[in-house]
C-alpha cells in the first residue's frame, strides 16, 4: 500500500504548480516505496487526476490550479510511458477517444498506455472530432473495442447518438463500446442506459473489461478511503496561495 504521505505531498505540489516537487515525489515513490511504473499510474496519477477534477467541479480550486495540475500529470506520464512493461502484441485493436477537455485527454492517454502495455494495437484519437470523423476512422481501422473517456453531461446526447448510429447501421456488429470516466463515473448505471456494452473505472479495469468482454464496475476504493486526507491537503494548499 502506498504511503499516504507521498500522496499528500504530491497533491500539495500539484495544487501549487510545483513541477520539481512533483517529480521528486514520483522519484521517491519509485525508489523509496518500491512502487512499479504501473503502481505510479494506478496509485498516484490516476486518483490524483480524479481528485483534481472533483475539486475543480466543486469550485474548491481555481482554473489555473486545475490546468497546472493536469499539465504536470501529463508531463510525468509522458516521461513514464516508455518504462511500462510491454507484453507481446496480441493483434487485438482498440480505438480510444475522449472529451476535448485537457484533463479528459490525460485520462484517455493513460488508458491508451495501459492497452499498449497489455499488447493491444491502440489508436488514441483524442477529443474534438465529430461523430462522422470517429465512424470513418472506425471503418478504416476496424477495432474490436471503441473506448469513449471523460464525457461531460452536455456531451452525453452526442455519445448516445454515436452509439445509436453504430447500432443502427450494424456495420461493426462485433465491436464493443466502452464508456469510462466523466459523467459515466458519477451517474451509476448511465453507461447501460445509454446503450454501451462495457464500463470501467480505471485504465487497468478498461483493459480487463475489453479482454474479458465483461464490465468492471467496482468503485475506485482508493478515492473513497483517502477522500478526507486529500480534502484537508487541498484546503491547506488553497490557503497558502
Amino acid at each position: 500500500m502506498l504511503n499516504e504521505i507521498f500522496l499528500q505531498r504530491y497533491l500539495q505540489a500539484l495544487l501549487t504548480g510545483d513541477r520539481r516537487s512533483c517529480r521528486e515525489v514520483i522519484e521517491d515513490v519509485l525508489h523509496n516505496n518500491n512502487a512499479s511504473i504501473v503502481g505510479v499510474y494506478s496509485e498516484v496519477i490516476w486518483p490524483m487526476m480524479l481528485e483534481i477534477d472533483k475539486l475543480f467541479r466543486a469550485d474548491k480550486i481555481a482554473s489555473v490550479q486545475e490546468h497546472l495540475a493536469t499539465r504536470i500529470n501529463r508531463t510525468i506520464i509522458d516521461q513514464l510511458q516508455n518504462k511500462l512493461p510491454k507484453l507481446p502484441q496480441n493483434e487485438r485493436k482498440v480505438v480510444i477517444c475522449s472529451s476535448l477537455k485537457e484533463i479528459s485527454e490525460l485520462g484517455g492517454q493513460m488508458i491508451t498506455d495501459m492497452f499498449e502495455s497489455a499488447g493491444w494495437d491502440v489508436r488514441f484519437i483524442g477529443g474534438g472530432l465529430t461523430n462522422d470523423d470517429i465512424l470513418s476512422y472506425i471503418h478504416e481501422f476496424s477495432p474490436e473495442v471503441l473506448v469513449i473517456y471523460g464525457t461531460d453531461p452536455t456531451e452525453t446526447p452526442e455519445v448516445r447518438k454515436i452509439i445509436d448510429r453504430i447500432r443502427g447501421i450494424n456495420a461493426w456488429p462485433d465491436m464493443k463500446i466502452m464508456l469510462c470516466g466523466g459523467v459515466f463515473g458519477r451517474a451509476e448505471g448511465l453507461w447501460e442506459e445509454i446503450g454501451a456494452d462495457l464500463y470501467a473505472e480505471t485504465p487497468a479495469d478498461a483493459v480487463e473489461a475489453a479482454t474479458s468482454g465483461k464490465p468492471v464496475t467496482e468503485p475506485v476504493r482508493t478515492i473513497n478511503r483517502r477522500k478526507r486526507k486529500y480534502q484537508l491537503c487541498a484546503k491547506s494548499a488553497v490557503r497558502k496561495k
